[in-house]
């Protein structure tokens, strides 16, 4: 189920609800989104308990409610960071093991005494798994929100760390199954483990201040580029250096250590600052790709110039979204280590993103949780809860498959699922040449219904002339007989009523290298204009003239239909 605008009735508050709100212990990126979510509710007049191992300033700094009560416990560990951008597989679940299964027994008794003390009416979990159990042990329902579940998480650093860990995403898996749906984020993640879901939108903070005002709190004139980095925690042993920004430009650096030293074109933000307004007054952002960094820099249309973050799964599901609303340049870490920078910022300058999908989920969210503790039943289950969790299933095994240090592909059919629910990809707010869009959209007797031709004439001029092999060969024409056939031929390969797949590869200069690249291999290469291109459709195999053909050799032997050559 999906909810859209027009299904939200404001808020109001008939009964006093009490909420009992679990936030994981992994980074800041849940906190922030949980305090967008819980100032709606104490807006209603509600109050929330927040269990949380964040700053109470994350808080206190957004909320000043008596209604809000902070409680500072960890009951998840999250992912283990050996560096900023290295997760520690076998680190990660051992600190699990010793965080939240050794000491499950004596959890799930003090929170189930817990939430009945505070006389909790719903319990919601960002995206904690024994406070769903918890919840259901105290006879009280519960609600995920969340892009990512640690079962998908973890699955893969059992796979790599051996499967004496196993249990421990059985037992997660499980903890999940109680809570009654989920609430799931864009930019999500397999997560079978949950039976009925609702789609809400980007849950992000808000700004305070327009770009004029933080700038000139900061003494920034308005002219001047400004880079925002934001890697929550700097790579160990960096040491900024003035050269590494193009000339004019200044960075703001979040999550600084209080020892770092700084060049002039680098300015240190405080501890407590708060992002969305630094992000309005910034023309990109240099980070990792996370929940907090990728919502926010989607909302306000920033360009982003990421750095992977290994053994961290949720990364591809984000990037992807990222990429596909053209907000994201990839950086490769030894040029965000040597200061490489100029090239990666020069591009995220030249991108547009456009995503134009709500940014409300906050109000969104919190509107469906009050419904939901006051006893009104939003109907998740829809037709497509079982495809849904097949989807899920199929594509966790791909990842679990996949052979050790290879990149996680998502498959096509999957990405566009959130498409297949209604959230298509906005266009930008400027005005557009209806032409010009027209032609985006139709080429010749085409109409392109997924992808765009990014401008390539080279790929206008290969549909046109695949749109002529459906219109025969006119008498006219100066082809050789050959080449007659051939067209004739290929022209029969197509069913023209059903979908065709276009694909584009572009040439390559290779000086040097080759294919040894993928293994971090130096290389001279360099992309060029000229491109190969493919039309694919997909045929059932008894349509395949070796099939019919098999099968006539089979009869005339008289051997019966059975096909000697399978396709």
């Amino acid at each position: 189920m999906r909810i859209v605008e027009e299904d939200l009735v404001p808020i109001v508050a008939d009964k006093h609800i009490v909420f009992a709100y679990y936030v994981t212990g992994h980074g800041f990126g849940h906190a922030t989104r949980v305090v967008e979510v819980v100032r709606h509710l104490i807006a209603a007049g509600h109050d929330v308990h927040v269990v949380c191992g964040a700053p109470d300033f994350v808080f206190t700094s957004e909320i000043n409610s008596p209604n809000l009560y902070l409680r500072k416990d960890v009951l998840d560990c999250g992912a283990v960071q050996a560096d900023a951008l290295t997760v520690d597989r076998l680190g990660s679940l051992e600190k699990y093991h010793q965080t939240a299964v050794v000491p499950r027994s004596s959890i799930l008794a003090s929170e189930v005494k817990w939430l009945n003390s505070i006389k909790a009416d719903l319990v919601v979990s960002d995206v904690v798994p024994v406070a769903c159990r918890a919840a259901a042990d105290a006879g009280i329902r519960s609600v995920c929100v969340t892009n990512f579940s640690w079962d998908f998480i973890y699955s893969e650093y059992v796979m790599a760390a051996g499967n004496h860990h196993r249990s421990i995403v059985w037992q997660i898996a499980e903890d999940y199954s109680h809570s009654e749906f989920l609430l799931r984020l864009p930019g999500y993640c397999p997560m079978p483990a949950f039976r009925d879901i609702i789609d809400v939108p980007l849950v992000v903070r808000k700004p305070h201040k327009s770009r004029s005002e933080v700038r000139k709190e900061l003494g920034i004139g308005d002219n001047v580029k400004v880079l925002i980095i934001n890697f929550g925690g700097q790579p160990a042993g960096w040491k900024l250096k003035q050269e590494w920004l193009p000339v004019g430009w200044l960075c703001l650096v979040c999550g600084a250590s209080n020892t770092q030293d700084f060049p002039p074109n680098f300015i240190k933000l405080p501890k407590d600052v708060y992002t969305p307004d630094v992000i309005s007054a910034s023309d990109c952002m240099l980070g990792k790709i996370g929940y907090g960094t990728t919502s926010e820099a989607m909302a306000y249309k920033l360009p982003f110039v990421f750095v992977r973050r290994d053994y961290f799964n949720e990364e591809p599901f984000l990037r992807n979204m990222l990429e596909n609303y053209e907000g994201g340049v990839e950086m490769i870490r030894r040029d965000l280590l040597t200061g490489h920078w100029a090239p990666y910022l020069e591009r995220a300058l030249s991108l547009t993103p456009c995503y134009n999908s709500g940014i409300n989920g906050g109000e969104f969210t919190a509107h469906i949780l009050q419904e939901t503790a006051i006893g009104n039943h939003y109907d998740a289950s829809d037709k497509l809860s079982g495809a849904r969790r097949l989807r899920d299933a199929i594509v966790l095994g791909y990842q679990l498959q996949r052979a050790p240090g290879r990149d996680m592909q998502i498959p096509e059919w999957y990405s566009r699922a959130e498409t297949e629910v209604g959230q298509h990809s906005a266009l930008p707010s400027a005005e557009i040449d209806e032409k010009a869009f027209h032609s985006e959209l139709c080429v010749e007797d085409f109409e392109i219904i997924h992808g765009k031709l990014h401008g390539l004439s080279d790929t206008v001029a290969f549909l046109k002339s695949l749109s002529g092999l459906s219109d025969g060969i006119d008498s006219g024409n100066s082809l050789g007989k050959r080449q007659i056939r051939e067209r004739v031929a290929a022209s029969g390969i197509f069913n023209w009523e059903e979908d065709i797949f276009v694909t584009r590869a572009p040439g390559r200069l290779d000086v040097m290298g080759g294919i040894a690249d993928y293994s971090g291999s130096l290389v001279l290469q360099m992309p060029i204009k000229e491109a190969c291109h493919a039309a694919v459709q997909k045929n059932h195999p008894s349509k395949q003239k070796l099939w019919k053909h098999a099968q006539a050799r089979q009869k005339t032997k008289g051997c019966g239909p059975i096909p000697v050559l399978q396709i």
